[in-house]
């Protein structure tokens, strides 16, 4: 497995260069007079430095996360409670993650982020179960503020304040996107470097991420402050809790917190559309939190290293959204849907492979290895793909609140699926917990052929709406 890693590195990287290069041939650059706008570059560029520092910090911790649990000798069963925590985290706080910006204000929220997940990281110091849960908590509520409070003041600050045009936010996302795939490949690398090269341990990678989190809390207590102060105050500014009216904008956050979460599943129920779209999304992604409890022991006892293999699943990934890219662009006219369904597919081959490749005594590593190399080039063609179809299905003034509601199910389906999979490996003995991987990657298909139920569902009921194609490709082919 080593030297198949390795290979593995070297190919996906030369691929996802070609595919790069042919990408940009076809599908022009269109945001010239976003990149001419010195004020436009400036703005973005001081959102970017801690954005990207605050994804670089969260990439440092995937590689070796199962890894650190195992070195400090607990039981998969354990493990898969502690991952539980960390995802029931997400659930309770979600709700929240969009009403505290209204009540700390954007930027003392992203600060707040940047506590919580240095704090994560350093209860990884610790042996104690009891403090590795608390950090799981921690990590499960800095996951919820990274997905949604720094986007938040970058789109308040770009519309609100500086008054630029709503068609230059894609612009900054999509060049954040691409770093950020730079990032997750290169933080596998660096995180092997400190955990196996150096033989520093798996804590490395989570010590090294706690001055990456310090330096995007001084960027944006000190960039974004200065950001603030020249931008227009009327704008931004909350009424502080301590005014004399301080109780009644309290309460006017409550009721607009509210009012959002009823118009969202208003949105949700009576749209069909949207439900199909958001079941997809649940089983889509619940089973993507199950492959990441579950890629760590199918490869680790097989001298896998970690970091590089993690690194080559963020260049599939990368491929998978650069296939996505050319395969939208106006020379091969395929739609976002067509994209989706193929991405869901692909996802559901790979469990059925990886049922087969994980069988008790007699695993087989390398093939369990492309299998999940598939399944993350699939992830890449699925994610820009549900992106579009979002933004096309559900309301603009909408979506947040839609989309909080869409993770609700998919949180509580992965949780589910680790709490099934810790009861099966605690009634089996640890000994015979490769039984319940293979019966879990069952599970995880059979899930992929619902979501893929889901799109066609999907298909046919858009397939004469002119809105859910991409504009340059409306010309050929039936189907949305």
């Amino acid at each position: 497995m080593l030297v198949t890693a390795y290979f593995a590195i070297i190919v996906l990287l030369t691929l996802c260069f070609v595919l790069e290069f042919t990408a940009r041939r076809l599908t022009p650059n269109q945001s010239t007079a976003a990149v001419a706008n010195p004020a436009f570059r400036r703005f973005q560029t001081i959102f970017l430095r801690a954005y990207l520092l605050a994804l670089w910090a969260d990439w440092l911790q995937g590689p070796y996360l199962y890894k650190l649990y195992r070195h400090y000798s607990f039981l998969e069963s354990q493990i898969a409670i502690l991952y539980v925590c960390g995802l029931a985290a997400c659930v309770l706080f979600a709700p929240f993650s969009s009403w505290l910006p209204q009540v700390l204000g954007r930027r003392p929220t992203c600060l707040l982020f940047c506590l919580c997940y240095s704090a994560c990281c350093l209860t990884k110091l610790s042996t104690d179960y009891f403090v590795l849960i608390v950090g799981r908590v921690l990590g499960g509520i800095s996951t919820s503020l990274l997905a949604t409070t720094f986007e938040g003041w970058y789109v308040h600050r770009h519309v609100d304040v500086h008054d630029f045009p709503k068609e230059w936010i894609p612009v900054t996302f999509t060049k954040a996107a691409t770093w950020n795939h730079g990032l997750a490949v290169g933080a596998g690398l660096v995180a092997n470097l400190l955990a196996e090269w150096l033989h520093l341990g798996p804590v490395a990678p989570f010590l090294l991420a706690v001055p990456c989190l310090l330096c995007c809390a001084w960027v944006v207590l000190t960039d974004w402050g200065k950001e603030e102060a020249e931008g227009i105050p009327q704008g931004d500014k909350q009424a502080p809790i301590n005014a004399p009216n301080g109780g009644v904008t309290h309460l006017s956050a409550k009721a607009r917190f509210s009012r959002s979460c009823y118009e969202g599943l208003r949105c949700l129920l009576s749209d069909k559309r949207v439900m199909l779209l958001g079941g997809v999304q649940a089983l889509f992604e619940s089973v993507l939190y199950i492959f990441v409890f579950l890629w760590t022991p199918v490869l680790d006892p097989h001298g896998s290293p970690l970091g590089i293999v993690f690194s080559c699943f963020m260049a599939a990934s990368m491929a998978g959204s650069l296939l996505y890219r050319l395969a939208t662009s106006t020379r091969y006219h395929l739609q976002p849907s067509h994209v989706l369904c193929l991405s869901v597919l692909m996802a559901f081959f790979s469990f059925f492979m990886l049922t087969f490749s994980t069988v008790p005594g007699q695993p087989r590593p390398h093939e369990s290895f492309l299998a999940f190399l598939l399944l993350e080039l699939a992830c890449g063609l699925y994610f820009p793909a549900l992106s579009f179809l979002q933004g096309r299905i559900i309301p603009e003034e909408k979506r947040a609140s839609v989309l909080a509601w869409f993770r609700l199910p998919l949180h509580l389906l992965a949780c589910l699926g680790l709490l099934a999979l810790h009861g099966e490996v605690s009634g089996a003995g640890e000994g015979e917990g490769g039984s319940g991987t293979r019966h879990m990657f069952g599970g995880c298909a059979v899930m992929m052929l619902a979501a893929l139920m889901a799109v066609v569902s999907l298909f046919t009921l858009g397939r004469n709406d002119t809105d859910l194609r991409v504009e340059g490709n409306r010309g050929g082919g039936e189907g949305f």
